[in-house]
Order: structure tokens, then C-alpha cells, then sequence
């Protein structure tokens, strides 16, 4: 995140910060926001600048300076803490389950009351084309996977496994031998080698249809290596092709499920996404699926061809009633 990227979400979280610690010292406030007890004084300067349109003496943010303490006299309402999104409650929920089944977590009650706050607290994030409830809690098929996967790799087991793999809209039946399990983004996956491939692969929990633990014990090969995440799980490889769809709010589930970039929020709460694909076919069945609740901007031949299996459906429908109707 670039500095200013950094600053706006402690500059909105500074003002009832302070509210509620009256009197704290700069270097104990610093500390909390991982600042320089510097970096914070210029931070509590621009927030002394701030307020309300209008910007006159009764609606800027007031702060008194004692010493090296602060107060706020007038918060000019920026007294409610930052909420979370729909989204970030997933990833940290997904992350706290994760720790409190990890064996040797120092304080398992603290971390399930923590769990508990977060999805009281999630009822309040409801931006536009986010699920809560169903979307901020794992699913109960997935918690399961995850469980079972944990046992296996505390254990040294194998897995046997059938999965979706999306992109190629294809179950397969997998022989795996469990690595690590991973949290990217709030999705869990197993990181395991594949040995149908013969090669590390990622394995997304929710796409885990079946799961069996084998007595045979877990054995990559010595050469087998955890895969870099620092750019996320999926990259990009010169033989994908980029979709860009725009999709409607009801389709908007399709940017949580499927890797996508360029995220851009249009009017009426429709998402302009940018998505890489290798299998045109698969690409039109799922813009279809959708049943007009995404349009695809380019490229232009893959529009042609959703226009040209669309039409060919309706043909094929305009004949079966005919022949219903003789």
C-alpha cells in the first residue's frame, strides 16, 4: 500500500481513537498505529485542519495538547469507529477459525470470542453485492474440508479427493499429498502435491466435493516447494485471454468466486471486472449461465460467440415448440 494509501484509514480511525483513550500519551498512540511518534504529531496537524464543509472555527476537529498528551475537544463527527466491509469480515473470520484449530494456539477463548465480536459485528457491513451471513461465515461443507485437511496434515496422511476445477468446468478424482493449508484473500486452500500431475497444486476448500483420509502416510517429493503467494494465487500465463464483463448486482457473486482484476464500481450497483480465461467454450457457458446479468465488453469475439450460442439456443427452443404445437 503506498503511503497515502496507509495514512487515510488511520487519519479516519484516529478521531475515535483518541475519543476513547483520553489523555493517552503520543508515543503509547503511535505505538497502537505502528507510526513514529513524529509521523503521528504530523498526522494529529492535518487532522487539526479537517471538518466539516463549511470549515469554520465550530466544525473543524479540535484537539488539546498537554505535554505529550492528546484529547479531543471536538470531534466534528468523526466519533464512530471504522467499520468492517463484507469482505474484509470474511478474510479475518476465515483466519481466526484457521488459528483457533491450530494445536498449541496460546489462547483459544480469546481468539473464539474475538470470532464471536466479528459476526455480531458483521451484521452491520452490508455494502452493495455482499452477502453477510451466508458470505461472511465459511460455509459448513468447506469448515468440514478444512477439518479434515488440518487432521491430515497434523497426522502425515494422504488425502484422496474429488474436485471442481472451475476454469475447465471439470470434476477429477485426486490422490494428494497435503503440504500446508493457506488463507489468500479470505479463501482457505490446501496446498498438497498433486499426484495425478505430478506437481504442487492449490486446492480451494469450497471446491472439495469428497474427502477421504488414506492410512498411507503424506510424501512430497524432496523437490516439491510452496508455491509463491506474495502476488496472490493466480498469475497470469501468456496463453489467457482477458474478458472484460460488466456484471449486474445480482451477478456480482461471480468477483468473489471466480480471480478477477480491475475491479471498477458502476452506477446502480453493477461491477466492471476484468477476467482471464484459456477456454473460450467454458467463458460462454458461464457469461450464459448468467442469464443476462453480464454483458461482455472484449474481447469482441468472445461477444460474438455468446451472441451466436444465445441465438442458437432460442432457435433450437423456437423448434421444439413447434413440433410441441403439431
Amino acid at each position: 500500500m503506498t503511503a497515502s494509501g496507509e495514512r487515510m484509514p488511520r487519519l479516519l480511525a484516529l478521531v475515535p481513537y483518541l475519543l476513547a483513550r483520553p489523555g493517552i500519551r503520543i508515543d503509547e498512540a503511535a505505538h497502537d498505529f505502528d507510526v513514529t511518534p513524529r509521523q503521528l504529531r504530523k498526522d494529529l496537524e492535518l487532522l487539526w485542519m479537517c471538518g466539516l464543509p463549511g470549515y469554520g472555527p465550530g466544525d473543524l476537529i479540535d484537539l488539546s495538547f498537554e505535554g505529550d498528551t492528546i484529547v479531543v475537544t471536538h470531534d466534528a463527527g468523526m466519533s464512530r469507529p471504522l467499520r468492517l466491509t463484507g469482505g474484509e469480515a470474511t478474510a479475518l473470520l476465515v483466519a481466526l477459525r484457521a488459528l483457533a484449530e491450530t494445536p498449541g494456539v496460546a489462547d483459544g477463548d480469546a481468539v473464539r470470542r474475538a470470532i464471536a465480536k466479528i459476526e455480531d459485528a458483521a451484521g452491520q457491513a452490508r455494502p452493495a453485492g455482499v452477502v453477510v451471513g451466508g458470505g461472511v461465515r465459511e460455509g459448513a461443507r468447506a469448515a468440514r474440508t478444512r477439518e479434515t485437511v488440518a487432521g491430515a496434515l497434523q497426522d502425515g496422511r494422504a488425502l484422496r479427493m474429488r474436485y471442481y476445477t472451475a476454469s475447465r468446468d471439470q470434476i477429477t478424482e485426486r490422490t494428494v499429498d497435503p503440504m500446508r493449508l493457506v488463507i489468500v484473500q479470505g479463501v482457505g486452500y490446501l496446498e498438497a502435491w498433486c499426484r495425478r500431475v505430478e506437481g504442487v497444486r492449490l486446492f480451494r476448500l469450497d471446491r472439495v466435493d469428497a474427502l477421504t483420509v488414506l492410512d498411507e502416510p503424506a510424501a512430497p517429493p524432496a523437490h516439491a516447494r510452496p508455491t509463491d503467494l506474495s502476488d496472490g494465487v493466480f498469475s497470469a500465463r501468456p496463453d489467457q485471454r482477458v474478458a472484460h464483463l460488466v456484471l449486474d448486482p445480482d451477478a456480482r457473486w461471480v468477483a468473489e468466486y471466480y480471480p478477477c482484476e480491475e475491479l471498477d464500481e458502476l452506477d446502480g450497483g453493477r461491477l466492471r471486472i476484468a477476467m482471464r480465461y484459456s477456454d473460450e467454450p467454458w467463458m460462454v457457458r458461464l457469461v450464459l449461465s448468467l442469464g443476462g446479468e453480464a454483458q461482455v465488453e472484449s474481447p469482441a469475439t468472445l461477444a460474438e460467440a455468446v451472441g451466436r450460442r444465445a441465438a442458437d439456443a432460442v432457435a433450437r427452443a423456437r423448434h421444439l415448440t413447434s413440433i410441441s404445437d403439431r
